[in-house]
């Protein structure tokens, strides 16, 4: 005798599904290369792109912020202090865009065959390591250049990396959510993505805001990855305070995300 399987509609908060995204892990990885060969496929400069953009933006940074505006860059060559800024903020920013939209862009295989959703836009996030790697080498070949020796602070890099991604994910998942039910948050998303730039610190120093405004600032998750980022990379002192802010809200916007993400997916097939 056949085993029956019932399938119910789960009621009420659903829970994250861990065994089932464990269960379906290759799948991952085939929707994060997808995602990868869709971007670069049939360009002229193809991975390049991944190291002109970065490279580019530090230069008009450098111009602008350095030359021009003279802004402090704590003791360091401006083009490693602001790139050390560019590199969490460059993949935050690109994870979060792409990862908004995964869900809507792939309409016509959420409709046809069931599969864990939330590979959607994770893998959107995934794909976007690759640029992160990339865009490490132009620092490192930077700090060669400059004549800045790496530190063992660095390894605290790849924590630094997680709490990215990991805030890039909840925030992608939330939007990406809101985005199958109103559509017009994809037209909100890159003035978002715009002035959260500005209101991180990536081309300016954390201590060039007066001490009654940094609390405010430090609400925001990318304040405290952004300077710990060059704490580690510069081998200045980790302001733990700001770190341990940008962790609360890092684990509260993922949680949260993930759990609006599995309750509104029920109704992808249906509304989008």
């Amino acid at each position: 005798m056949q085993p029956q399987v019932v399938i119910r509609p789960s009621r009420g908060w659903p829970s994250l599904g861990l065994k089932e995204l464990w269960l379906h892990r290759e799948l991952l990885y085939c929707l994060t290369w997808r995602d990868i060969k869709i971007r670069y496929k049939q360009t002229v400069l193809g991975f390049l792109w991944a190291f002109i953009q970065p490279f580019t933006k530090m230069v008009v940074f450098t111009f602008v912020f350095g030359h021009m505006a003279k802004l402090d860059s704590e003791g360091v060559p401006y083009p490693i202090f602001v790139f050390a800024g560019l590199l969490p903020w460059q993949f935050f920013s690109e994870a979060l865009n792409r990862s908004s939209q995964s869900v809507v862009s792939s309409a016509q295989v959420i409709t046809k065959v069931y599969f864990p959703r939330l590979f959607i836009p994770l893998s959107a996030v995934c794909g976007c390591l690759i640029d992160f790697c990339i865009s490490f080498l132009i620092l490192m070949g930077l700090m060669l250049y400059y004549g800045v020796a790496p530190l063992w602070s660095l390894l605290a890099v790849a924590p630094l990396a997680l709490m990215t991604v990991l805030t890039a994910l909840g925030m992608g998942t939330l939007i990406s959510a809101l985005n199958v039910a109103y559509r017009d948050f994809r037209y909100v998303i890159p003035f978002i993505i715009h002035i959260w730039m500005f209101l991180t610190p990536v081309v300016y120093s954390i201590r060039a805001v007066p001490a009654s405004w940094q609390w405010l600032l430090a609400i925001n998750p990318m304040t405290g990855i952004v300077d710990g980022f060059r704490s580690a990379i510069m081998g200045k002192p980790f302001d733990f305070q700001s770190l341990s802010i940008s962790i609360t809200v890092c684990i509260v916007t993922l949680v949260g995300g993930l759990m609006y993400f599995r309750r509104i997916e029920r109704q992808f097939a249906d509304i989008i």
